[in-house]
This record gives C-alpha cells, structure tokens and sequence, in this order.
C-alpha cells in the first residue's frame, strides 16, 4: 500500500478536545453519538432526563464524562444544561440534538386527541427549538459552532397512525432547519447546522418492534433489508459535526435509512 493510500485509512475529524453536548444521551442513538465523539478525542457531556441509570452507564463507560439532568421542554432547565455544560468543558463547540420521543400506539389523525398532538410536538418540535436557541447564544458568544438535529424518515415520507410525529419532524428537518444555518451565519460566519434522519432503528425507543418478522415488513420499500443500528446513525453525525470533514455542508439532511423510498421496491 502507497503513502497516499495508507493516509486515506483514517480521516482526521477534528474533533479533539471540542467541547459537545449530546442530548438525549441516555438513549441508544444519543449513547451511539457520545461514543462516536469521546472516540475522536472531543470532551463530551452526556444529557438525560429519566434514564438516569443509563446515562451513569454510559458515562462510566466513557471514562467518567459529566452528566446533566434537564427536563428540555423547560426553559430554565435548558438554561441550565448548557450553563453546566459550559462549566464542564469550558465551552460547548458542538450540540447534538438526540432527544425525542416517538409514541406507540397507532392513531389516525380522526382519532387523534388534542392532547397527543401537543404532547408531541412539544417533546420533539419545542425541545429542539428551546436547546437550538440556547446553544446558538453559545455560538454568539463563541463566534463558532456546529449544530445537528435528529430527524426522522417520518418527516419526509410521512408516517400513518403517527402524524403528530411526522409533523414535527418534518418541521425540523423543512423549516427550522433551512431558517438556522441561515441565522447561524450572521453570529459565526463558519458557523453550521445541519440534521440526520434516521429510518427503522435499533434502540430503547423501539424495543420489541424490530423483530424479524416486522424487519421484513417495515424493509419492503428499502434497498438494504435490514434496520440500522444506533452506531450507523452516530457516524454520520460524527461526520456533520467536524468543521474538517464537512466545513462546506450545511442545511443538508442525511438520511440514514438504507435506501428507503416512498414506494415498495421489494415483493415480499
């Protein structure tokens, strides 16, 4: 193997010793993207809001990196995460919004009760604006920073008996997206936003509906058979983060969800 070859085996991400905080750490995407992070040397906080003992797993596991509980659809308690954060690592140069819930049960939108709409929204739209704003007065502060939402392929293919998910996802990965990295240029001229949107994932949230059974069900309108693991999520967000790998990226979606389409592209 030549020189040139050997030196395109590890990619140099940047990441060392860059302050990031990673919400909905406790979670298996979140964990995933905290991994991802301490491996390429960034100093990390781990955020939770019940999944205390996980958390503390994760943390340990990492070689005692802080954890912050917040409850994120407060705005003191965001204010707090990030005044932690800051304490803890100096400054916050990356945030990574992991946080979310998806809810279970299968309701169409003419049964859909007012208060699971807003419910939903405000775990997954409302959170997301309120840690965005915090971390972009991070940012002003700085005169630096990369931002990455997690999406979902429901806020662009849409998602029967979950609208009030579809929506708010769809929000995040359209509109607020496109409006950040556009606003984040005005306080940090390098500064970027940008999200992923992951598919059928393995993780906490979706326990016990990724058998193989409904493996082969959800798989039928995707190119790779199969459900992606948190780390395959991880990576790409790892990747959006560093200024070195994708300085020039911003307001873009990645989606990681095997070659999914709006269509079925398998028989059976």
């Amino acid at each position: 193997m030549d020189a040139h070859a050997s030196s395109l085996r590890r990619i140099d991400t940047g990441l060392q010793g860059k302050g990031v905080l990673v919400t909905g750490g406790s979670g298996g995407i979140g964990a995933a993207c905290a991994r991802g992070f301490a491996s390429e040397g960034a100093r990390v906080v781990v955020h939770f809001n019940r999944g205390a003992a996980r958390a503390q797993a994760l943390a340990e596991e990492l070689g005692g990196v802080p954890t912050v509980q917040a409850d994120l659809t407060a705005e003191t308690e965001v204010a707090r995460l990030f005044a932690e954060a800051r304490e803890a690592l100096g400054r916050v140069d990356v945030c990574v919004e992991v946080q979310g819930v998806w809810p279970r049960d299968d309701v169409p939108v003419w049964e859909l009760s007012l208060e699971r709409w807003d419910e939903t929204l405000r775990l997954n739209l409302t959170t997301t604006f309120l840690v965005a704003r915090e971390f972009l007065r991070e940012v002003e502060r700085n005169g630096h920073g990369s931002l990455v939402l997690v999406g979902s392929t429901a806020g662009i293919f849409g998602e029967a008996g979950h609208a009030d998910y579809a929506a708010a996802k769809s929000a995040l990965l359209g509109g607020f997206l496109l409006s950040l990295k556009n606003e984040i240029v005005r306080i940090a001229p390098l500064g970027r936003v940008n999200a992923v949107a992951p598919g059928w994932t393995e993780s906490p949230m979706t326990r016990g509906l990724v058998d193989p059974e409904r493996v082969q069900a959800v798989s039928r309108t995707m190119a790779l058979r199969k459900v992606a693991q948190p780390e395959d999520v991880a990576a790409q967000v790892v990747v959006l983060a560093s200024d070195s790998v994708s300085g020039h990226v911003t307001g873009q979606v990645v989606v990681v969800a095997g070659g999914m389409e709006g269509r079925t592209v398998h028989d059976d």
